[in-house]
């Protein structure tokens, strides 16, 4: 069975809210994302990464760009620099592009469907919606204390 994630990140890679923070964003999306029409019940997973976490957008993925000469960025090299930091995260995001050889951020990237950097996730399992409006960004984004982003995967 296949699963749908919504989740909602700091757009900032490196930053983290308190717990008090985190808890009422945890009640704030329970309630803009309600369970499915059965009467299943979302799940909400919060959590605290102890180093930068890639949050992708797992089988959604269509494609990257490359933000300097916008050429395409092979979904195998991703596949492959996200293998070699599932288990231990990211010390840096810097990188090399492997379309121009220039230097530049993952997080810089231009992913189709978005993809995120972060030491802070709010996953939304199995929402009834697909995403948050820009409105609903911004009161979810002033509850945490800090702008955020989102990023919607099938897994």
């Amino acid at each position: 069975m296949s699963d749908d994630v919504l989740s909602v990140i700091p757009t900032d890679p490196h930053w983290q809210p308190t717990r008090a923070a985190a808890d009422l964003v945890a009640s704030l999306v329970e309630d803009l994302a309600p369970g499915l029409p059965d009467g299943a019940e979302v799940e909400i997973d919060v959590t605290w990464y102890d180093t930068i976490t890639a949050v992708d957008c797992g089988g959604n993925l269509q494609g990257i760009g490359c933000p300097h000469c916008g050429g395409s960025i092979g979904v195998d090299w991703w596949a492959d620099l996200l293998e070699a930091h599932c288990d231990d995260g990211f010390t840096t995001l810097a990188t090399v592009v492997p379309c121009c050889g220039t230097a530049t951020t993952l997080n810089a990237l231009e992913y189709d469907w978005p993809c995120g950097f972060a030491r802070f996730e709010a996953a939304i399992w199995n929402p009834a919606r697909t995403w948050f409006g820009e409105e609903e960004l911004t009161v979810i984004g002033e509850a945490l204390g800090h702008p955020v982003r989102q990023v919607r995967a099938h897994i």
